[in-house]
């Protein structure tokens, strides 16, 4: 194709399509005559009338259809190809600092980064996985993953993973040697494991509900851990009861490892959210955020 040519052909595709020499001129910031001079050209060249015009339309010929069916074509081509390196021009670039709890590490991030990294092949993460509740302004983090409840105030957040339960479980070998708790008073008569709180002290109390009922009660039991992996592990060994979540039980209950107790006394909560000051959202945050914003169809938290 000789020089120019290709600009003849915008012309007569951006005509064609508006219908209207004055309106072209407008959108290729040309005048009219100098739009019907390329024309009158293109046409001299290719020996054949392209448009039909009149004094109040202008319209494609027979000819001129097919030509701007071969034109549009290559032109969305041609506009895809520029604007995959105007992309590539603008890939996002630098680092984010997240704080996020253990859960929240494996089943949020795990499973997106990998390709997420591979993608942005100039972004990097740096995570640090606490169960604390951390100031993000304070401690230069980028973003932070933590259950909707347990949000900072003044943040953005995205909900990045579905609502959740607490459960009450127990290994066989432990019901064996224990009546089965049929209500939450009964949970005073047996071994329950607890979890230390890491920000406030003390242990975490046990919060069941049913029907719009909370009850919150201190537990007891000879176990307190700050790792819930340790605890789920101490619990499929038959230490005593423990109130997990359910996605990390699971797997046990599939396997009949686990039992579920107090079934009707376990209800969603809020799932985890990515939340991050208002007034500070790089490119490469950006980027994250877009693929970890919850669907409910894109994946389920195991």
């Amino acid at each position: 194709m000789k020089r120019g040519q290709l600009d003849d052909l915008l012309v007569f595709a951006t005509i064609a399509r508006a219908r209207s020499f004055t309106r072209a001129a407008a959108e290729l910031n040309l005048s009219p005559s100098a739009l019907s001079h390329i024309l009158k050209g293109l046409e001299t060249r290719l020996g054949v009338r392209l448009l039909a015009r009149t004094t109040r339309s202008v319209a494609p010929t027979q000819d001129g259809e097919r030509l701007l069916r071969s034109v549009e074509s290559a032109l969305e081509e041609v506009e895809a190809g520029l604007g995959a390196i105007g992309e590539r021009r603008c890939d996002p670039s630098g680092s984010i600092r997240i704080t996020t709890c253990q859960f929240a590490a494996h089943t949020v991030l795990v499973p997106v980064l990998p390709r997420f990294l591979f993608e942005n092949p100039r972004i990097s993460v740096e995570i640090s996985v606490d169960g604390r509740l951390i100031n993000l302004v304070r401690d230069g983090f980028d973003a932070g993953i933590r259950w909707g409840r347990h949000l900072e105030q003044d943040m953005v957040a995205v909900r990045v993973g579905p609502d959740v339960r607490m459960i009450v479980v127990a290994a066989p070998a432990y019901l064996e040697r224990n009546p089965l708790p049929q209500s939450p008073t009964d949970l005073k008569r047996h071994n329950c494991i607890s979890y230390r709180l890491l920000t406030r002290g003390g242990t975490l109390p046990w919060k069941l509900e049913r029907d719009g009922q909370a009850i919150r009660t201190e537990t007891e039991g000879q176990l307190i851990v700050d790792d819930p992996d340790l605890a789920v592990k101490l619990i499929v060994a038959g230490a005593g009861l423990g109130l997990v979540l359910e996605p990390k039980a699971s797997p046990h209950m599939k396997t009949g490892r686990l039992v579920q107790v107090l079934n009707d006394w376990s209800a969603p909560f809020d799932g985890p959210h990515l939340y991050y000051p208002s007034r500070h959202v790089t490119p490469a945050l950006r980027a994250l955020i877009k693929v970890l914003k919850w669907e409910s169809t894109a994946r389920t938290l195991e």
